[in-house]
């Protein structure tokens, strides 16, 4: 059984297995159709399919991961010490994002356009310009996103994380009981996180697409602190974590189905969204999505109670590289995929380098740079080497 007040080695895993799932992501944008910074020249619907599949939860998974970890931490540092925490573990990482690592992608992707036409030291001012006139917002963050929006909602929650935990350790338990303990338990661990989502699809989703600006993205505000706070209030919920134990058979059963219809459905989304007579089925497709995105999660969360929750050596060197990983792997994606591309590859022989560029640069560049230069670590988010070893546990 699942012991939910120490740490938490299953989500743990998870959260490794989430950012490893993201860098394939990031590398399968390379060869799908959809738009990305640079492209194959061997894009194509090959890898549609499973991008779609992946899509819906990659990143949910994360945010639900981060408000657990937010509850251990606030029992560990308190309202000031998470806040201070947090601004310096994800704003110095931000900053040096912006300045220099997310730089490559941005003039690689206007090489690729033909809007530039220079080397990068001749584009490196003109990113630094607020003022230049491209077609891309410069300086950006592009896949940072994620931590400059962690960052905000660690901010906003840290002065109220008291309060909400004795109501969660008080009456919120006593509620979260007769939800999740009694026989209807599974079904409403199955149910009702998804629940919030879709009347956000319906209310905010079509009027405000998914665009990463972090003060006109209403949408996706709310579905990320939305998952994350589920994430905060639960943590430390024995009646929800028992239902998500009890819930692994019917919510993986449940994913497959799901998983199998949206994909049929996807195949032609086009042809259905333009027949008359199918339209009918466009809405409750979209609120499938949603429904599929919480059953794998909770799929996920069920499997991982199950068979990850143990320490080990590999888990804790994983657990101190993944944040440089996630940092660095889109630039090394785009700058070794617009290289590899233009060498006349064959598209699996470019795919097979791509994948050992991208994960042996960021393999090499924490093992043998970040990871043992003290004055970097920081800067991409690690504690200090002469940091407390409980602390550094803790922020990683």
């Amino acid at each position: 059984m699942t012991d939910i007040n120490t740490r938490r080695y299953d989500l743990d895993w998870l959260r490794i297995i989430a950012f490893l799932l993201l860098i394939f992501y990031h590398i399968g944008m390379f060869y799908v159709p959809w738009e990305w910074h640079v492209k194959s020249v061997h894009a194509g619907e090959g890898a549609e399919p499973l991008m779609l599949l992946l899509n819906p939860w990659r990143l949910s998974l994360l945010f639900f991961i981060s408000g657990v970890a937010l509850r251990f931490l606030f029992g560990k540092l308190g309202a000031a010490g998470l806040a201070k925490d947090r601004a310096v573990r994800m704003g110095l990482p931000i900053l040096a994002g912006m300045v220099l690592i997310v730089a490559p992608q941005s003039w690689l992707q206007l090489v690729e356009s033909g809007e530039f036409e220079g080397s990068f030291w001749a584009f490196y001012p003109q990113y630094l310009n607020p003022a230049s006139d491209f077609s891309i917002i410069t300086p950006t963050w592009n896949h940072l996103w994620y931590i400059v929006y962690l960052l905000v909602y660690s901010l906003l929650l840290a002065p109220v994380a008291g309060p909400l935990i004795r109501f969660m350790e008080g009456r919120g338990a006593a509620i979260t009981k007769r939800l999740f303990a009694g026989k209807t338990g599974v079904v409403m661990v199955i149910v009702l996180p998804a629940l919030p989502h879709m009347l956000y699809r319906l209310t905010l989703d079509p009027y405000f697409e998914t665009n990463h600006n972090l003060v006109w993205d209403w949408a996706n505000h709310a579905h990320s602190l939305t998952i994350l706070m589920i994430g905060f209030l639960l943590a430390k919920d024995a009646a929800f974590w028992s239902a998500v134990r009890r819930a692994a058979l019917p919510a993986i059963l449940l994913a497959v189905v799901f998983a199998t219809g949206l994909s049929v459905l996807w195949a032609g989304w086009e042809t259905l969204q333009a027949d008359p007579d199918m339209q009918w089925l466009v809405w409750p497709a979209r609120m499938a999505r949603l429904f599929y995105a919480w059953l794998a999660i909770l799929s996920l969360l069920a499997l991982a109670q199950r068979y990850l929750n143990r320490p080990s050596r590999a888990l804790t060197y994983m657990t101190g590289a993944v944040f440089p990983w996630y940092i660095l792997h889109q630039t090394l994606i785009v700058m070794a995929g617009f290289w590899l591309t233009r060498q006349g590859l064959q598209a699996g022989t470019e795919f097979i380098l791509l994948v050992i560029a991208t994960i042996g640069g960021c393999a090499l560049l924490h093992e043998l740079v970040i990871r043992r230069v003290g004055r970097l670590r920081p800067w991409f988010g690690l504690k200090p080497k002469d940091a407390p070893r409980h602390v550094r546990m803790a922020a990683e």
